[in-house]
């Protein structure tokens, strides 16, 4: 029988966990992995918690949260050979998604119980490590003012997103990529290591977790109108055609900016400096996922998303608790 310890994180997201480590420890018992439950009670646990399951010789480690739970806990494990699991519990599961790992707790169980493991990729923007997209700029403002309102859920997002358009000032961003230098004025730049922030928004449609390369995704300035039509091509998967975009693929690269400001790591609003220096580090990161992924393609993608979100929202409202 397998060891595996589940790091759940009570309050992430908007639904209750209330019940749900048993129901998972249960329904992984049924496939001969036994579980050790651990919970989060601060910033932090996920990496110490994750520290001491590879000292203590678990066969894996299972990310019960969202994406800034699934970075606290593979910061941990990249590097150390030690697989890790995603059972998305979050408001975006931005890394889950992309993946194809059904958003429903208990669906997910089915990529662990499978078996199948990828060596991906993550990112480090100055040594500190990001698994979905790092950004400054709107995203980041956002994600600021998202974690300052001091709510939870979609629609908290969608209210600071749009207040924070409103008084958005675009800044000016160098990047120095393979002997090139670009400037311009930007009103974002994203560092995407998976193809979407989460909730099925795509700023990187193409990125790749095995491909040893970082998506780096310049949206210039723009009218009002204009940024403001880049949600339906964000929603769509149709972004990398968009006039006002430039993308770009390395491995490394370094962004200046005026002064130290906002940034976002995974989701969670941190404060950087105004010199910011990304790598990627190849195949570091082991990860359990499902061995039938299909490649995205725009429009159809995103409405197969959808589909499968209100399948899974419906199965919830009608599964007995």
């Amino acid at each position: 029988m397998k060891r595996m310890k589940l790091i759940v994180n009570p309050i992430s997201g908007t639904a209750s966990k209330d019940g749900l480590p048993q129901r998972i420890s249960e329904a992984l018992a049924a496939a001969d992995i036994a579980v050790t439950v651990a919970a989060t009670t601060c910033r932090g646990d996920a990496t110490r918690l994750a520290q001491m399951a590879k000292e203590e010789g678990f066969d894996a480690v299972l990310a019960c949260g969202g994406d800034g739970t699934v970075n606290e806990t593979a910061r941990a494990l990249r590097g150390t050979g030690m697989p890790m699991g995603i059972i998305p519990a979050g408001s975006g599961n931005g890394l889950a998604r992309h993946l194809g790992i059904p958003i429903d707790p208990l669906q997910s169980l089915s990529v662990i119980t499978a078996g199948h493991i990828d060596d991906c990729d993550y990112g480090t923007v100055n040594s500190n490590p990001f698994f979905c997209t790092f950004g400054v700029g709107y995203d980041a403002a956002v994600s600021d003012r998202f974690a300052a309102s001091g709510h939870r859920g979609k629609i908290s997002y969608i209210r600071s997103a749009i207040e924070e358009f409103v008084r958005f000032k675009h800044e000016r961003y160098t990047l120095h990529v393979d002997g090139r230098v670009i400037t311009d004025d930007a009103f974002l730049v994203a560092v995407c290591n998976a193809s979407q922030y989460g909730n099925n928004a795509y700023i990187a449609p193409q990125a790749s977790l095995t491909d040893g390369l970082l998506d780096i995704i310049l949206i210039r300035k723009a009218s009002i109108i204009q940024t403001a039509m880049l949600g339906l091509d964000l929603m769509t998967g149709l972004i990398a055609s968009n006039r006002l975009i430039d993308t770009l693929r390395v491995s490394e690269a370094v962004i200046e900016r005026a002064e130290p400001g906002p940034a976002h790591i995974d989701g969670e609003p941190v404060r950087l400096g105004e010199r910011l220096e990304v790598k990627c580090h190849p195949g570091e990161l082991r990860l359990f996922t499902p061995a039938d992924r299909t490649d995205f393609k725009p429009i159809i993608t995103p409405v197969e998303d959808l589909v499968r979100d209100i399948s899974i929202t419906m199965d919830n409202l009608f599964r007995p608790h």
